[in-house]
């Protein structure tokens, strides 16, 4: 008897992995030309964007229903619920504001879509004290 559940409990389990692995395969992906920017040295109260930019390599459309960021310092823009078909392109823009940071800040981006799982991209960056 102990056998036999194994044996179901396997085979569940191989199956379960095996239509988790076509389903990333056959759905849609993103893929970003780069996942981290960093931009260097800016001054206290500097705003600095950077546009990172994707391709879905995926086999069906993609869509990005939300990107969230660690703080209100960092605001991203995206094609918010378009669908974004296999091959075309699109791009997320993130600027950060540094009015109030001082020292090396690293935010991640997060990204909700229909792959099922979120991705994320990040920004780095070292704020300087603004001459008075």
């Amino acid at each position: 008897m102990k056998k036999a559940i194994l044996f179901f409990a396997s085979f569940f389990i191989l199956g379960t992995a095996l239509a988790q692995s076509t389903e990333s395969t056959n759905g849609p992906e993103i893929t970003f030309e780069e996942k981290n920017h960093d931009f260097g040295d800016i001054t206290q109260g500097d705003v600095v964007e950077h546009v990172f930019k994707f391709e879905n390599t995926g086999k069906q459309p993609l869509i990005i229903s939300n990107v969230k960021t660690t703080c209100g310092c960092t605001a991203p823009s995206y094609p918010k619920g378009e669908a974004i078909a296999p091959g075309a392109t699109g791009e997320i823009t993130v600027k950060f504001n540094s009015r109030g940071k001082m020292g090396r800040q690293n935010k991640v981006i997060r990204i909700v879509s229909n792959i099922g799982e979120e991705r994320s991209i990040r920004i780095t960056t070292n704020v300087l004290p603004k001459d008075s």
